[in-house]
């Protein structure tokens, strides 16, 4: 047993915490137990049994393992660790925590790294299109990886945006025993008495832009904004999806709060990489895990903690991996009826380092039990169900960062869903922090063809007040690369006109964006939605009280300028990676996924 930081684990009490990680260790591993064991029913046979196996075995030799390694179970490490950005920095400390968990239960672990684009770097130039096809990329890799080697089970590390669903959606793709750990969260800078993070620099951009943040006072935020390693600590997309990791079950409670510096992270990762021996013990997979009612669970969490709108990006396509219809349109169905109550920036107060010292998402979880909102039968990475990982929970909500569920911040979902004549097949939209009186909003269009020329005009304020401004050909296959367009709203917030004016798109928006901003519009404009017919002066309505977005024109007018149209826009993407993307990548309301997913699948990779 280990002393770690006071609130580190889903037992702990307010004045004490202890991880003891007996409770996630192989029961049956106790003891030590013979190295030769029967792996006629996992893949790592193929790479390890038998005589015709005496070449693939030189190989393990030449590596320094033994005949006893050489006879277990293999377990794959995977790790986005890499040198962009802080968000990925401490994963490869991380991973050899995991490594010496999995040989503590006999099993032999064998790391790999995979990519990583983190948005932070990427965002607000053309980097920004690699972001979400580096979340399939992440997938594919981490598949081809396991599948090419025969590992038996899979553990792995994220930390920037697209690499936490990326390893996620690989796991559920597999259906192997799999268990994920984040990489953990910034630690707040700090300035003038205010804890910060990377949203309050991009803001700080528009201050400076309008004239009203000098070049000193800019150039000593951005030196104290990001002081450790760890992904932004706003409930931005990472932490998001942290959220979701332990939601949805493929994470160990409370494992994805600890900030990203603290020793504790360790342990859990420790402990992942025992328990892992124990899913595979007991064969309990990845889409054991993950069904219909997790994803469920997992969007309750998104809502009540004002989380991402990227959330309803990465439920879907996490879902199309185990050949589950889980839409966007079914995530904001569930948002509709979830309390927000965690009062988390960009729309709120506190950080992911508040949320971890208030308990964490164990204590968000039984908020929502308390009124029903949770199933409990679901069972998580511990082999247990819910409901008996928050029997053992004893903190309870603070007040402060976690509202009780009875007296929220307000009754729906930090985040809406929105459909219309302008948004067919669903629209999104992030209302955390904005007040009830400021959910509707109409104006005449201001249309721009991409997010540089909107940004230029943003910098040089040829926009007006009043009106909405609309972003197009940004979608998954238009842009190519749904981009997010943090800069420009980072931008209006900072000029003061975040909630004076109304912004829409194909594209995304960051985790870390605030004020009235509609992104996902479905159909893209790529493909002829709506939103690629519409000329400057349309009169837009936006209500997110209802759900709905529609613009002032009929059917039939609409029709006719679908006639007119010529089609979409050409990009310079004509080959590599981002044209492969663009021509594999299907609609943004079933998660911009590019293949057909467990739907279509012929075969199970651990029973071959």
């Amino acid at each position: 047993m280990r002393m770690i930081e006071v609130a580190a684990h889903p037992l702990a009490s307010l004045q004490l915490a202890q991880f003891d990680s007996s409770q996630y260790s192989n029961p049956n591993t106790s003891t030590a137990r013979p190295n030769e064991m029967n792996k006629s029913g996992l893949p790592s046979r193929h790479v390890s049994d038998g005589p015709a196996r005496a070449p693939h075995r030189s190989y393990y030799y030449a590596m320094g393992l033994t005949d006893g390694e050489i006879a277990q179970p293999f377990v794959g490490v995977a790790t986005c660790w890499n040198e962009a950005a802080p968000c990925n920095i401490a994963l490869n400390r991380q991973a050899q925590a995991v490594k010496l968990g999995v040989k503590s239960s006999h099993g032999t672990p064998r790391e790999f790294t995979t990519i990583t684009v983190t948005d932070g770097i990427a965002m607000g130039h053309e980097g920004m299109r690699s972001s979400l096809a580096s979340r399939d990329a992440i997938a594919d890799t981490v598949e081809l990886t396991m599948r090419g080697h025969c590992y038996d089970a899979l553990v792995g590390l994220a930390g920037c945006d697209k690499s936490l669903p990326g390893m996620m959606m690989a796991m559920v793709r597999l259906n192997v025993p799999s268990i994920f750990i984040y990489g953990g969260s910034i630690l707040p800078g700090r300035l003038d008495g205010k804890d910060l993070t990377v949203q309050d620099v991009f803001e700080a951009v528009g201050r400076h832009q309008a004239g009203t943040m000098s070049d000193e006072a800019l150039a000593v935020l951005e030196r104290v904004a990001c002081p450790s390693a760890g992904a932004c600590g706003g409930q931005f997309t990472a932490n998001t999806m942290a959220c979701v990791s332990e939601a949805i079950g493929l994470a160990l409670p409370n494992s994805s709060g600890a900030p990203a510096p603290y020793e504790s992270r360790d342990q859990y990762c420790e402990a992942s990489g025992a328990t892992i021996m124990t899913l595979l013990e007991k064969n309990i997979r990845s889409r054991d895990v993950v069904t219909r009612k997790s994803l469920e669970n997992a969007a309750r969490v998104v809502a009540c903690t004002g989380g991402s709108t990227n959330a309803g990006l990465h439920l879907p396509a996490i879902a199309h991996e185990a050949g589950i219809d889980f839409d966007l349109l079914d995530v904001c169905e569930i948002f509709k009826d979830t309390p927000y109550f965690v009062n988390l920036k960009p729309g709120g107060e506190y950080v992911a380092k508040d949320l971890f010292e208030a308990g964490g998402v164990p204590v968000v979880l039984n908020e929502l039990r308390k009124v029903g909102l949770i199933h409990e039968d679901c069972i998580v990475a511990t082999g247990r169900t819910m409901g008996e990982e928050l029997d053992m929970v004893r903190r309870k909500s603070d007040g402060k960062v976690i509202h009780p569920v009875e007296t929220p911040l307000s009754h729906t979902g930090g985040v809406v869903g929105l459909k219309g004549n302008l948004a067919p097949e669903g629209a999104i939209v992030k209302v955390a922090g904005i007040s009830k009186d400021q959910l509707e909003f109409t104006g005449p269009a201001r249309v721009f063809e991409c997010e540089e020329d909107a940004f230029a005009a943003v910098k040089e304020r040829q926009y007006e007040e009043g009106e909405v401004i609309v972003i197009r050909n940004e979608g998954p296959a238009g842009g190519p690369g749904m981009r997010e367009m943090l800069s420009t709203t980072a931008a209006l917030s900072g000029q003061g006109m975040g909630k004076k004016v109304a912004l829409i798109t194909d594209g995304r928006f960051s985790g870390a964006t605030r004020g009235f901003c509609v992104g996902h519009v479905g159909p893209e404009a790529a493909h002829g939605g709506p939103i690629a017919l519409l000329r400057n002066g349309d009169m837009i309505s936006i209500n997110a009280n209802e759900g709905s977005i529609s613009v002032a024109l009929s059917k039939d007018e609409l029709n006719e300028r679908k006639e007119a149209w010529k089609g979409p826009r050409e990009t310079i993407y004509a080959s590599g990676a981002l044209w492969k993307y663009a021509q594999l990548v299907g609609p943004t309301r079933k998660g911009a996924v590019t293949h057909p997913g467990a739907a279509e699948e012929r075969h199970v990779y651990m029973d071959l």
